[in-house]
């Protein structure tokens, strides 16, 4: 079993790039999946596509022939070529592969450093692969430790706090644009996850929100959400109101913000739509695929996921320090859980040696029996001294082995175990 992880993110693919290779609802992961689930080179997978990467987590049998299976079958998803593909891919294999899992689920490969929106959407894949049986031991034991991994780099270090997502930096963006935030009307388009952040971060600044969404329900609940929520902070209805997604272009061109998130397949803001506007109006496409059509509008500036870099890069800077230790976290890590998966190797011998041990005592009691060399009534008690003498003697020799399989050459040992014993 071999490790093995496909990558397309922010670091080595442009934002149309990810574009065509993002996958936009369930059903095009689980027809994905399925295909990679086909090949006998590949034991288990889980996707994780958001608008920042796109990755196949694997289990394979074979490094090379899985690659290129992988990389065909995202030739077919997203119509690019094998060769484009492969100018792009970034791959991990085994320890870079799990050592790469946690720096991702620890928020260190994340365009925005400490942000936590991505240990849950890893989560989230994690939970698709194994409830469609795509996922099995091997990557459940890596997912489990990245977590574990995770939740040490957050309770060690500070990278956590401040403006920590996508979401945030777009408003910090905003808020470094108009200074004076009162009486400046946001529109976020979108009623998930990205949009409430996004509203809460914008309320948080002073600007005034309208949630327009196809989904006028789940609008209306999220900014109930945010009113009644209870966190110290109080919003009126005047601060957030939700609009019908019929007025989405009357509501573009008669507000200066707008932040969109939806989960849209293709751009729902088109050129047509936009009309002249008394203000400049500042425009943040946090979305993948991007909502907004490629356009260059006098009076409209457009920011997408790509364009908020400075404030990125800035915030790398302030963070730098924390991030250093928890990469050393990552390392301890990935170094720790390769001795865990070691020792889990350990238990099955010294289970089989003890079931022949068992074994040995059983056949020899019941020559003893046979011969009389023991009294019937004497059985048991016998069996329990011959086991308590065994397991004192396995005591030492089980630790040893233990400690063996953490070593490089641990496998080396094990394989002498077996042989010697003849499991």
């Amino acid at each position: 079993m071999e490790y093995l992880v496909l990558s397309f993110t922010h670091k080595n693919t442009d934002i149309s790039t990810r574009e065509k290779l993002s996958f936009n609802n369930e059903v095009e992961k689980d027809a994905f999946l399925k295909n990679i689930y086909k090949s006998d080179r590949i034991s288990e997978a889980i996707l994780l596509s958001t608008c920042n990467r796109i990755e196949l987590i694997m289990s394979v049998k074979d490094q090379k022939s899985a690659k290129e299976y992988c990389l065909e079958a995202f030739c077919d998803h997203s119509t690019l070529s094998h060769e484009q593909l492969e100018d792009l891919v970034d791959i991990y294999e085994d320890e870079s592969a799990i050592h790469h899992i946690f720096t991702v689920a620890s928020s260190l490969d994340s365009l925005v450093v400490g942000e936590t929106q991505i240990a849950g959407q890893l989560k989230d894949a994690f939970k698709f692969s194994i409830e469609k049986e795509y996922c099995a031991q091997n990557l459940s034991r890596v997912l489990h430790y990245a977590f574990k991994c995770a939740a040490r780099v957050r309770n060690a270090t500070q990278l956590g706090s401040g403006s920590v997502s996508v979401a945030s930096t777009a408003v910090s963006q905003a808020k470094e644009i108009y200074k004076q935030t009162n009486g400046v009307r946001a529109l976020v388009i979108g009623a998930g996850e990205m949009s409430e952040l996004a509203c809460r971060h914008l309320l948080r600044y002073g600007f005034d929100v309208v949630i327009c969404s196809r989904d006028m329900k789940k609008a209306r609940v999220l900014a109930h959400s945010i009113i009644s929520d209870g966190n110290g902070a109080q919003y009126s209805h005047e601060q957030i109101e939700v609009r019908p997604y019929d007025e989405l272009e009357k509501l573009l061109n008669s507000m200066r913000l707008m932040i969109t998130a939806t989960a849209a397949p293709y751009p729902i803001i088109k050129p047509h739509m936009v009309k002249e506007y008394e203000y400049t109006r500042n425009w943040f496409d946090i979305a993948l695929p991007r909502d907004i059509e490629n356009m260059e509008i006098e009076g409209v500036n457009i920011y997408s996921v790509d364009d908020l870099q400075c404030i990125v890069d800035e915030n790398m800077e302030l963070r730098s320090e924390q991030a250093k230790e928890a990469f050393g976290i990552v390392g301890d890590m990935t170094k720790e859980f390769f001795s865990w998966l070691n020792t889990l190797s350990v238990e099955p011998v010294v289970k089989d040696i003890r079931q022949r041990c068992d074994e040995v005592i059983d056949k020899k009691i019941q020559i003893a029996l046979k011969k009389h060399f023991i009294e019937k009534e004497h059985q048991e008690n016998i069996k329990k001294l011959c086991q308590s003498v065994m397991n004192e003697f396995l005591h030492t020799p089980t630790i040893r082995l233990k400690e063996a399989s953490k070593d490089v050459h641990g496998d080396e040992v094990l394989e002498v175990t077996k042989n010697l014993f003849d499991l």
